[in-house]
């Protein structure tokens, strides 16, 4: 995924003038690219006031045409009028210091026809930007997709939690039961918290997925049959889904949505992510199924209580330090 974050806050004011809350030293320069017309696009910068009137930089658009330009000297701010040939996408963003380069970051921001913003702050050794496609659905979808699986193969609490849950639920009809609860539960709350409707502490997320873990390893290892978790382990499923759909949805907070696809890429990413319990789900019943083809003096090993217990402190421990860990970052 591009290495971007949505600044725009930041960059507005900063473009329409000077704010003092922004007035100190370490102001980046500010370059913006606005592409309104077929190939036609607009090239605005502005210089911090540390930068010396003599080291002003030059900016340019590699692979366009300027068709109206600024003279070149005292041009801490200025714009560009570009003509760029099969538009913005693949061209390149250069900027040249005459003297030296003064140690400032870069913060660059994209306006594409389509609505999409893009923007990207470059380290001041970064002299030159490659511009992206705009995303399209079939990239969206793809990407996103790709996302969900990778982050449910990844989120090993998670993994955990669903592994508790199947050994809970046990029967093919509870365990579909069990699985589409958590599912609808964790949807609800993943498009919520994505769309910025609902708004959560995501270290207490994570340290709530924690525990959810060392509740189910605490059932699993009592084995008492007659506790809600047990005789309804998909109301568990749900009230810990909920919690589970804010952890995934803090994933897409280190990639963010596109401006125009956000639905979909929401739902591939649900999809991804329903893909990848459902690869979990169907290793975990081969490996059962091979299991129940060995010869019959090894059965009694695969269901007996030291094997529970072991399944079940080994749960334990590792939620338990997960929980500590986390409430201590959380609450700190």
């Amino acid at each position: 995924m591009l290495r971007t974050v949505i600044l725009a806050v930041f960059i507005t004011p900063c473009l329409l003038g000077s704010h003092p809350a922004f007035a100190h030293d370490s102001r980046p320069l500010f370059i913006n690219i606005t592409e309104y017309g077929e190939g036609a696009l607009t090239l605005r910068w502005k210089t911090p006031p540390p930068v010396n009137p003599d080291n002003v930089p030059r900016i340019t658009l590699t692979g366009c045409d300027v068709t109206r330009q600024q003279p070149v000297q005292l041009r801490p701010a200025g714009s560009e009028i570009y003509s760029c040939e099969n538009g913005l996408s693949g061209k390149s963003v250069a900027i040249d210091y005459p003297l030296f380069n003064p140690s400032i970051s870069s913060l660059l921001r994209i306006e594409f026809r389509s609505g999409e913003t893009r923007s990207v702050i470059l380290d001041p050794g970064e002299s030159e930007w490659r511009i992206p496609a705009p995303e399209t659905f079939t990239g969206v979808i793809r990407d996103y997709f790709a996302l969900g699986v990778e982050h449910i193969f990844g989120g090993i609490d998670h993994l955990l939690f669903l592994a508790g849950l199947l050994y809970i639920a046990r029967t093919l009809r509870r365990i579909l039961i069990t699985v589409t609860g958590f599912t609808l539960a964790h949807s609800i709350t993943l498009f919520l918290v994505a769309l910025d409707m609902l708004r959560v502490s995501i270290p207490a997320v994570e340290t709530v997925i924690a525990l959810s873990i060392v509740m189910l390893a605490s059932e699993i290892a009592r084995n008492d049959r007659s506790t809600l978790t047990w005789r309804r382990p998909v109301l568990v499923a749900c009230g810990f889904g909920l919690v589970h759909g804010a952890g995934f949805a803090a994933a897409l907070t280190e990639t963010g949505l596109p401006q125009t696809e956000k639905i979909s890429a929401l739902l591939f990413f649900n999809l991804g992510v329903e893909a990848g319990q459902l690869l979990v789900i169907t290793a975990v019943f081969t490996g059962l199924w091979l299991v129940a083809r060995l010869p019959r003096p090894l059965l009694p090993a695969y269901d007996n209580r030291p094997l529970r217990l072991v399944f079940s402190y080994a749960l334990g421990i590792v939620s338990t330090f997960w929980f500590i860990e986390r409430f201590a970052l959380a609450f700190a």
